[in-house]
């Protein structure tokens, strides 16, 4: 219950106030859909992570990418975009053999999808249309070699229920570990480089 809360408090630090933490005129109902989807994930656990202990893995987590002391805003933004829709690709369809409630997925992707369509405007708002390409290729790219090792655990572990749980409790831990970054971002505004 500890990390399902720090997981609500780093996305609603992410999105405080009606123009949002990031500068940008994210929606208000912004909070609320962070608030449900991490609920949604934590409720589609249908095995219990202490049965899948042996099926752990550290798929090391880029905490560099989230570092706020080296990431600029615009940057922080595009971490969180890709984060997301990482997050968004990674979920299983409707052809899964994945025993989560189908439609507890269907409403995480479509609030995951949604948050997507909301950090695209900032991400145009903070970097311009050309820019954005440019502050994407570092972190992020440490970001997809981070997801594409998790969906490599999936496939070698068949896909498994236990492989499942692992990746879903990652999931909310790497929610967890872009909290110092999104209350950077609420703390300060442009340039979050330390003097």
């Amino acid at each position: 219950m500890a990390l399902l809360l720090s997981l609500l408090t780093a996305l609603v630090v992410f999105s405080t106030g009606p123009g949002g933490a990031l500068g940008c005129d994210l929606p208000q109902d912004h909070v609320l859909l962070s608030r449900e989807n991490l609920v949604l994930l934590s409720q589609m656990s249908t095995i219990s992570p202490f049965f899948c202990l042996k099926d752990r893995k550290d798929f090391r987590f880029p905490q560099a990418t989230v570092d706020g002391t080296q990431v600029q805003k615009a940057q922080a933004i595009s971490v969180l975009y890709e984060m997301l829709q990482q997050i968004f690709n990674l979920l299983p369809t409707e052809n899964s053999s994945v025993t989560w409630n189908k439609t507890l997925v269907d409403q995480l992707r479509s609030g995951l999808h949604q948050q997507l369509e909301d950090l695209d405007t900032c991400l145009v708002e903070e970097m311009g249309e050309e820019g954005s390409a440019l502050a994407m290729q570092g972190p992020t790219l440490a970001l997809k070699r981070y997801f594409q090792g998790i969906h490599l655990y999936l496939k070698e572990k068949k896909y498994s229920d236990c492989a499942w749980e692992v990746v879903r409790v990652e999931i909310m831990r790497s929610f967890s570990s872009i909290t110092a970054l999104q209350e950077r971002l609420r703390n300060k505004d442009g340039d979050m480089r330390s003097p």
